[in-house]
Parts: C-alpha cells; sequence; structure tokens
C-alpha cells in the first residue's frame, strides 16, 4: 500500500510538472506572443486573458470542492487538465473568441485541478508521509519553470521578431508537455480508502447508482454550505483583516514576475537580438529563486515564530531592491508597449563605471536582469512559505477555510494586476508593489505580535 501511495504522489507531481511546464510557460511569453501577431484580425491582449482567468478562478474555488467531491478527484483532474491543454491550443491558430473563452474555462478548470490534487495528496498519506509527499509534489513542481523556459531561450535567442512558424513550433512542445500530463492522470492507482468506499458500495445492492450519487451530491453541498460559512466568519476575524495585505501583494508579485517581467525584458531594445531568449532565462532564473527560497524557508524556519518574521522583512528587502534594479534597468514604457521593443532608453545604460581605485566594470545589464528574477523568485518565495506557515499556525483546526480565504485573496489581485498592467507605465507598478509590500510586511509583524497577547484580547 506504501509503494502504491508513493506511485500515486510521483505520478500525480510528473502531471503537474508537464501541464504547468505548458501554462506557466505560456503565461511568461504569451504576451510577447501576442503583440508579434502578423494576424490582423486577432485583438486579444496577454494580461487581459491572464486577468480573466485569475478572477474566475478565484470565484470558481468557492463551487470547486462540491465537483470534485461528486465526480471525484481523478476524473476532476483528468478533465481540467484537458482545459489546460485547450488553453495551450489557442496560440497555434490564434482567435481572439477562442482566446477569451478558452481563459474563462481554464480560470474554472483551475480551481478544480488544485481542489481535486490536494484531496487526493491527502488521500494517498499519512500524518508520518504527509510531509515528505507534499515536499516531493512541490519539487516537482516548481521544476515546471525551468524546461519550457529553456525551450524558449534555445528557440528565441537572436530573434528581434517571433515568427508565425516559431510560435506554432513553440506552442505544439506545449500542448504535447500539457497533453502527457493530462493523460499521466489515468494511470494513478486507487487509493485504500477509494477501495473500502467501493466495497461498501458494492454492498449495500439495493442502492442503485442514481441514488448513490446523489446521496453523495447533498453530503458535498452540505460541507460547501458549512465552509463558506467558516470562510465568512474567519473573514472578520482581525488576523485575516492584518493578513490580507500581505496576501493581496503576494498575488500583485505574482502577476508582475509570472506574466509582467518577461514581457517587459523582451520588449527591450537595450538586450538587442538576447532580448526574447531572456525571457526563458529569466523564467528559469525565478524558478531557482523559488526552489531555493522554498528549500531554504519552508522547510527549515516552518517551526519557529520569530523566524517567521525574519523571513518576511528579508523578502520586503529582497523585492524592493528588485523593485529597484528593475526601475533603473528597464525602460517605463516595457510593460505598456504595443510594438515589438520600446522606443525609451532605461536609466541605467552600459557605460564604464569605476568599481575600485585605478579600475573599471562595465555594467552589464543583463545580469542586472537576470538578478532581478532571481530576486524576485527568491522574495516570492519567503512571503508565500510564511503566510501559510501562520495560517496554519493560527487557524491549524480552520486551515481549509483559512488557506482558501488566502488564494481567494491572492488570485482577486493579481487578476486586477494583470488588467492594470497594460496600461500603468512600469515606475508607477512598482510604486504600487513597494507600497503594498511595505503594507502587508508591517500588518504581517502585527499578526505575529498578536499571538503573545492574552487569548482575551484576541478576536474569537
Amino acid at each position: 500500500m506504501a509503494d502504491r501511495r508513493t506511485y500515486n504522489v510521483v505520478v500525480l507531481g510528473v502531471g503537474f510538472l508537464l501541464i504547468f511546464t505548458a501554462f506557466t510557460t505560456c503565461g511568461n511569453v504569451e504576451q510577447t506572443v501576442v503583440k508579434s501577431l502578423t494576424n490582423s484580425t486577432f485583438s486579444g491582449r496577454g494580461y487581459h486573458s491572464l486577468g480573466i482567468i485569475y478572477g474566475v478562478f478565484s470565484f470558481s474555488n468557492l463551487l470547486a470542492p462540491t465537483v470534485v467531491s461528486v465526480i471525484g478527484a481523478k476524473p476532476t483532474m483528468f478533465l481540467s487538465g484537458l482545459l489546460y491543454s485547450g488553453y495551450v491550443a489557442v496560440f497555434i491558430t490564434p482567435a481572439t473568441w477562442s482566446f477569451y473563452l478558452t481563459s474563462v474555462l481554464i480560470g474554472a478548470g483551475a480551481a478544480l485541478l488544485w481542489t481535486a490534487q490536494g484531496l487526493f495528496l491527502v488521500e494517498n498519506s499519512e500524518a508520518s508521509t504527509i510531509n515528505r509527499n507534499t515536499g516531493m509534489f512541490w519539487a516537482l513542481l516548481q521544476c515546471s519553470m525551468l524546461f519550457g523556459n529553456l525551450y524558449i531561450y534555445l528557440d528565441w535567442n537572436g530573434q528581434t521578431e517571433i515568427s508565425d512558424t516559431s510560435r506554432r513550433k513553440i506552442f505544439l512542445f506545449l500542448l504535447v508537455a500539457s497533453v502527457l500530463g493530462t493523460l499521466s492522470f489515468l494511470v494513478l492507482r486507487k487509493s485504500h480508502h477509494e477501495e473500502e468506499m467501493l466495497s461498501e458500495e458494492e454492498g449495500q445492492s439495493l442502492l442503485s447508482t442514481r441514488s448513490m450519487y446523489k446521496n453523495r451530491a447533498s453530503a458535498a453541498l452540505q460541507d460547501t454550505k458549512s465552509e463558506i460559512k467558516t470562510i465568512l466568519q474567519l473573514l472578520r476575524t482581525k488576523t485575516i483583516v492584518l493578513l490580507s495585505p500581505c496576501m493581496a501583494y503576494s498575488g500583485l508579485e505574482l502577476s508582475f514576475y509570472s506574466g509582467v517581467y518577461g514581457t517587459c525584458i523582451g520588449a527591450t531594445t537595450h538586450f538587442g537580438k538576447a532580448a526574447k531568449g531572456l525571457i526563458g532565462i529569466s523564467g528559469i532564473v525565478v524558478g531557482i529563486g523559488e526552489i531555493v527560497g522554498g528549500g531554504l524557508f519552508g522547510l527549515l524556519c516552518k517551526n519557529s515564530r520569530f523566524r517567521r518574521t525574519s523571513v518576511v522583512f528579508l523578502g520586503m528587502v529582497v523585492h524592493f531592491i528588485a523593485s529597484y534594479l528593475i526601475f533603473l534597468n528597464i525602460p517605463d514604457d516595457a510593460p505598456v508597449v504595443f510594438e515589438s521593443t520600446t522606443q525609451k532608453n532605461p536609466y541605467l545604460t552600459p557605460r564604464w563605471v569605476i568599481v575600485t581605485c585605478r579600475r573599471k566594470a562595465k555594467v552589464d545589464n543583463v545580469s542586472i536582469a537576470l538578478l532581478c528574477s532571481f530576486l524576485l523568485g527568491l522574495g516570492d518565495s519567503c512571503f508565500n512559505t510564511q503566510l501559510y506557515s501562520i495560517l496554519g499556525h493560527v487557524y491549524a483546526e480552520q486551515s481549509v477555510a483559512a488557506f482558501a480565504i488566502f488564494k481567494f485573496i491572492q488570485s482577486v489581485s493579481a487578476a486586477v494586476a494583470f488588467f492594470y498592467s497594460g496600461y500603468l507605465l512600469l515606475m508607477w507598478q512598482l510604486l504600487l508593489l513597494v507600497i503594498l509590500g511595505f503594507t502587508g510586511t508591517l500588518c504581517f509583524f502585527i499578526v505575529e505580535k498578536m499571538q503573545d497577547l492574552p487569548a482575551d484580547l484576541l478576536e474569537d
């Protein structure tokens, strides 16, 4: 049984690795791809599509548990994988209507996929193996930022424009990866919990299949109502209210590093022919930052309250440094330019600068851009790991509702950020990140301080 559960966790991780190799790569380059389309009838915007995805995702989380309970985790993941594959396939032959339709569908599919993933992971774990299985799954998932972006670098390096042939080739590759990941869900084996349920159902021969599903749906609906009630109660607590700015900041940062920053790099004339290829390298380096941060702070520091505040403070400082360097190194109009490249120059241009007595070195804009990618991934992991940690600590008995609120606030703020990213200059986007990042960090510190107060001074 232990071997079967380990097998299921590994297959689950590989499936998500393949699907999100396609989706994360797609999100990283789609605004650049959309700008390069020669099809005059296509009027879609990559930022708008990503905003729709995260907006639908946030609200679909409320209904996803009911759907998963009725039809099961494995069928749900398979159907959701098909929706992800359909979204990637749209870029092979783009059309505005299918572009936005699949954006809505994948938003709903994402809520179903992640809800089913959590249920399936729990069903295949025990108290002694849940940390190992979660770590194994997370490590495989984070590798999804490496392979697709590496393909982008190898294929786009030296190109100033993305041709239709190049676009079709990359998205065919991503489609194959997504389809393989979806098909991998079909080889998942039944867990011990599922086998017990099937035995009970077979023994109750008087119950029809229709009645069985009706009872299951009724129970799932009651569970959903109870969960929504708990969520509404938690939304009024001081802890959730104070953590909301930090949760919202994680959503803004998610939109920036996953869609906006790569677009900015690809649009920077200053990088020359290497600009488009750097989008892929940037995505890889962001992934490395996420993996390093998740490994160091998610595992080593998860039990210390003092370390939680230290890690969040480090994340704020790291992001502030990245924001300042991006402000100097990337043209202000990079996120909003409709052409393939920007017309402005950054503040930091290649020139000889004195670094030590009588020694000079040239400013390397590419290295600075990739350093910022790493800092964005590292800082993001600081905030996310510690938000999970503090929510699990404060709401140990109501963790499902607390995490649902976190994902809801994060997704809504990410959706809003994607919608304004196509209109606000880079300077104002970075300013919003800095202000909300400082506010969120300050509120996080207050929540940590509240944990030392007597219980009668805290919320019910």
